[in-house]
């Protein structure tokens, strides 16, 4: 139902690209990786290895999406072989050696840990296995990697912030809510935020939120609260969606309603903007990032240049100049909801105005 609207915002997305980082060596030869073995035709096995099911995305929209665009690049006769490392790094490096001993042709992975993959996909390379960095820039010899604008979408979410707090931007203390310090996109996100917040808003807290988890957010906003004090507590930047929703659980419980960041467009990050619980949550078009990394992974298998695909480099920590895709990203508050995310395909109005939020729908004219 939701595919179609997807291939069609795929197809219209134009991508803007960008450099990154700094390198300590190089490897990101997009030719060197698949030069081992002979050209191979639709008949190809992709791996794909995603992070964790605790955030709504991966399943309901990366997974499928990524399968259905191998299909259609490979006359429906490529083959993905999935595991889901469950935010655990070592089953993500013992899924790897999995995909490795299966024989597959390509990898594609979002790494649990940047860091901690790094001798894995070394081990994939040393086997002839090239792989495509999905999401998050792993370490070591990757030979492809696509990814949002993650310092923009800081920026964004700061942005947004500004925007919410108004002339009330310094009456008070915000607190941050960062992700996780595995994953680099985090770090990303928390250097756009602070490039947009810092000598405008007043940072009263700040954390890096163990394995993005919505409990340990929701335990975080309580010591803020606790060391704060409610009343001096005017926002919280949340670096996504899943975050948020145990950031408002927190405040909700204390009676305090503040304007919270998030990042996503979840379908209970968009009900709770909506209901104007959550100010704004950045939209990423799924189709487009999954798109290029399997248009660059059957490339890759089928031992074809990424030079019509991937048209920038950027650096990892490890890897210098991995040929890239940057998808462009979205600010989604309540008045943008029509032209994002059902516009696109990725919820109906009847996925977001169920009875519970039928009457907030109807007051911002979602119908």
């Amino acid at each position: 139902m939701r595919r179609a609207a997807f291939a069609v915002a795929a197809g219209a997305m134009a991508v803007s690209l960008a450099a990154c980082g700094s390198a300590k060596e190089s490897g990101g030869d997009s030719s060197s990786s698949s030069s081992s073995s002979a050209k191979k035709g639709d008949a190809i096995k992709v791996g794909l290895l995603l992070p964790e099911n605790q955030t709504a995305r991966y399943e309901k929209f990366d997974r499928p999406l990524i399968e259905k665009k191998v299909k259609e690049l490979t006359n429906d006769k490529g083959k993905i072989v999935y595991a889901n490392a469950k935010q655990d790094a070592s089953l993500q490096n013992q899924q790897v050696d999995t995909m490795i001993t299966n024989k597959v042709d390509v990898l594609i992975v979002d790494a649990v840990d940047s860091a901690a993959i790094k001798s894995s996909v070394q081990k994939a390379k040393d086997s002839g296995i090239p792989v495509v960095a999905y999401d998050r820039l792993a370490q070591g010899p990757i030979s492809a990697y696509t990814s949002f604008d993650n310092e923009t979408v800081g920026k964004t979410q700061g942005e947004a912030l500004l925007t919410a707090l108004g002339s009330k931007a310094k009456s008070g203390k915000i607190v941050m809510m960062n992700g996780s310090v595995t994953d680099p996109n985090a770090a990303q996100f928390k250097k756009g935020a602070h490039e947009v917040l810092d000598g405008k808003v007043n940072v009263g807290k700040e954390y890096d939120t163990k394995d993005w988890k919505p409990e340990n957010a929701n335990a975080n906003m309580e010591g803020a609260i606790s060391a704060l004090g409610k009343k001096n507590i005017i926002g919280v930047y949340s670096a996504n969606d899943g975050m948020a929703g145990g950031i408002i659980t927190a405040l909700k419980a204390a009676g305090i309603k503040v304007p919270v960041t998030g990042q996503d467009a979840e379908l209970a990050g968009v009900q709770r903007i909506v209901a104007g619980e959550q100010y704004m949550s950045v939209y990423k078009p799924y189709a487009p990032e999954a798109d290029a990394a399997a248009e660059m992974a059957v490339a890759l298998a089928q031992g074809k240049a990424l030079d019509s695909i991937a048209k920038d480099k950027v650096d990892s920590p490890t890897t210098k100049q991995v040929p890239s895709v940057l998808v462009p990203v979205q600010s989604l508050t309540k008045d943008k909801i029509n032209d994002t995310v059902i516009k696109d395909g990725v919820y109906t109005v009847a996925d977001i105005c169920t009875a519970q939020y039928k009457a907030a729908c109807d007051k911002i004219g979602l119908k």
